[in-house]
């Protein structure tokens, strides 16, 4: 099943699930949110949320370096080359706007959440702003989901715990974790501290089994250097940081 939807990229990669705060303050996300606020309150407005690959989250505004007479990009498709699909991940997430706010100045305040996985299949810039034929992608459980499932929870917690103390602070883990095996694992691929290229890998794991064994590998490594490094510096697990754009 394929669907034609607003294509947002990012310098992150968005989880099933997981709540994605945005600054809007470009004309082309701006007209992209404009778009969506005509549709009616009770329909889903949806946009797709992609990693980028090779571009820019934001476009350049004003003459650059080395040149300082560079004209900068403007259009739909700015910072992201000639073939705006190359730029992009293949594999993103659709995106639920529960809050499109404007402010008086024109931008936006939005917050949405993640719901489903989708495959890129072709990117159109003849627009004011980016859309994309994008194929949805099943979430299969794939062969002993669920004991994968307690395996990584268990393994999560000591990374918490390990984490919290490199920090120096405490890390409340009595919150009632998930158990539902897809859940888990894509609860854990947001909150842990990996690079783009790793969280994407996860993202596109053929099933939940399978992100569920990666995770688990990257959780006993991640937790092992944490021990032999207690001063490594992290960010929240709770709290991801809002996009500029």
């Amino acid at each position: 099943m394929t669907v034609r939807l607003p294509l947002f990229p990012l310098n992150s990669v968005l989880f099933p699930g997981l709540v994605l705060p945005l600054n809007v303050f470009e004309e082309r996300y701006r007209a992209m949110m404009r778009d969506l606020l005509k549709t009616a309150e009770e329909e889903p407005r949806r946009f797709a949320v992609v990693a980028i690959r090779d571009g820019h989250e934001v476009a350049q505004s004003a003459p650059g370096m080395p040149d300082p007479t560079s004209v900068p990009e403007r259009g739909p498709a700015a910072g992201f080359g000639p073939d705006p699909v190359k730029a992009f991940h293949g594999v993103g997430c659709v995106a639920d706007a529960a809050t499109i706010r404007e402010r008086a100045d024109g931008t936006f305040e939005v917050l949405a959440t993640g719901t489903t996985r989708v495959r890129l299949l072709s990117v159109d810039a003849s627009g004011p702003f980016l859309t994309a034929e994008l194929e949805e992608l099943p979430e299969e459980p794939g062969d002993e989901a669920g004991a994968l499932a307690e395996g990584v929870l268990r393994a999560f917690r000591q990374y918490q715990k390990r984490l919290a103390g490199a920090r120096e602070r405490s890390l409340s883990t009595t919150a009632d974790l998930p158990d539902q095996p897809s859940v888990v694992s894509y609860l854990v691929a947001a909150a842990m501290m990996l690079d783009t290229p790793t969280k994407q890998r996860l993202l596109q794991s053929p099933d939940t089994a399978s992100r569920l064994r990666d995770e688990l590998k990257l959780l006993r490594a991640e937790t092992s250097i944490i021990r032999t490094l207690p001063s490594l510096p992290a960010a929240d697990l709770t709290r991801g940081p809002t996009s500029l754009n």
